[in-house]
C-alpha cells in the first residue's frame, strides 16, 4: 500500500504584540511614541530594543523581532522614532538637521527607556538596529559604554558614500512617481512626514560630510556588524570600518543579501544573532 504524505506544514510565525504609546517632551513639543513590549512576561530576560531604518516603523519590522525574541527567549522593545509610524509627525515646519541620528541616540532613547521603566545602570539593554538604527545604536553605545550590553547593527552607516546618495535620489524619484507612497502609507499615519524627513536630510549637501567613525573607538560592548553584499545603500567599508574601529566587532558579510538582512536572508541572520547572543561556553 503506498504511503500518503502529507502536505508539509508552514512554520507559524508568531503574531505581533498591540501597540502602545509613551508621550515625551521632544523640544519642548509632546510627542506620543509608538511601542510593542514582546514576552513581556519574562522579566528575568535580558531585553532586545529594536531601532528601525529610515523609513521604518513598528509595522515595518512585521514579524521578525517577535521570531528573533523567541530564538534568543529574551524581552523586546520596538518603537517608532518621531515622525514614523503611529509616532507624532514632524511638525509642518521642522526640517532635519545633520546631526539628528546623534540626538536620537543621545537623547530620545534614554527619554524613551527611562519613561517606559527601564533602568539601564541595573538592566543593560541590547540594541539590534537596522540601516539609521544600526547608526543610532552605535552612536548610543559609544555614547554610554557602561549602560548597553550588546548590540548588533545590519547594514549601519558610519559615513556617506555616493552609492548612498544615488539611491536615496532613486527613492525620491519612486515616491513621486510609482507605487511607494501608497505602500509606505500602509506603515505611517503622515507618510510624507516620514518619507521626506529622512530623504531631504540624507540628500542636503551638509549631511555628505555626516561621518561618526571617530566615535566608534569608545564602543566597549559585543558588537555584531552584519551587511548584505549586495546591500544598494552602502558598500561593505560601512560594517569594515566599523571592525577597524572596534576591536571587538565581528562581522557577518552576507551574500545574495540586499540592506535588508533580516528579509533576505532570515533564517541565516537569526543563527548568527543567536551564537553572537549566547556563545558556546569556552573550554
Amino acid at each position: 500500500m503506498n504511503a500518503v504524505l502529507a502536505p508539509a506544514k508552514r512554520p507559524v510565525r508568531p503574531a505581533r504584540e498591540p501597540s502602545e504609546w509613551v508621550v515625551l517632551d521632544c523640544n519642548g513639543r509632546p510627542t506620543r511614541i509608538e511601542h510593542q513590549w514582546l514576552r513581556r512576561e519574562d522579566a528575568s530576560a535580558p531585553l532586545m530594543v529594536f531601532l528601525h531604518e529610515g523609513l521604518g516603523s513598528v509595522s515595518m519590522w512585521r514579524d521578525f523581532p517577535q521570531a528573533l525574541c523567541e530564538a534568543l527567549q529574551c524581552r523586546g522593545l520596538v518603537y517608532s522614532r518621531p515622525g514614523y509610524g503611529q509616532s507624532s509627525p514632524r511638525a509642518a515646519d521642522e526640517q532635519w538637521t545633520a546631526d539628528f541620528m546623534h540626538r536620537q541616540a543621545h537623547a530620545l532613547l534614554p527619554a524613551l527607556l527611562q519613561a517606559l521603566g527601564v533602568d539601564t545602570a541595573r538592566e543593560k539593554p541590547w540594541l539590534f538596529g537596522h540601516s539609521d538604527g544600526g547608526s543610532i545604536a552605535l552612536l548610543h553605545a559609544a555614547q554610554f559604554p557602561d549602560r548597553v550590553a550588546g548590540a548588533v547593527v545590519l547594514a549601519p552607516h558610519i559615513l556617506v558614500e555616493d552609492v548612498s546618495i544615488a539611491s536615496i535620489t532613486q527613492a525620491r524619484t519612486a515616491y513621486e512617481t510609482t507605487a511607494l507612497r501608497q505602500r509606505l502609507a500602509a506603515h505611517h499615519a503622515d507618510v510624507d512626514s516620514a518619507f521626506w524627513g529622512w530623504n531631504r536630510i540624507w540628500l542636503d549637501p551638509q549631511f555628505r560630510s555626516w561621518n561618526i567613525t571617530a566615535e566608534l573607538p569608545s564602543i566597549t560592548c559585543p558588537l555584531l556588524a552584519v551587511q548584505g553584499v549586495n546591500d544598494e545603500y552602502g558598500t561593505l567599508e560601512q560594517v569594515r570600518g566599523i571592525a577597524r574601529a572596534a576591536a571587538q566587532c565581528q562581522l557577518l558579510e552576507l551574500p545574495d543579501c540586499g540592506h535588508s538582512p533580516h528579509k533576505d536572508q532570515r533564517e541565516r541572520l537569526i543563527q548568527a544573532v543567536q551564537e553572537f547572543f549566547s556563545p558556546p561556553p569556552t573550554r
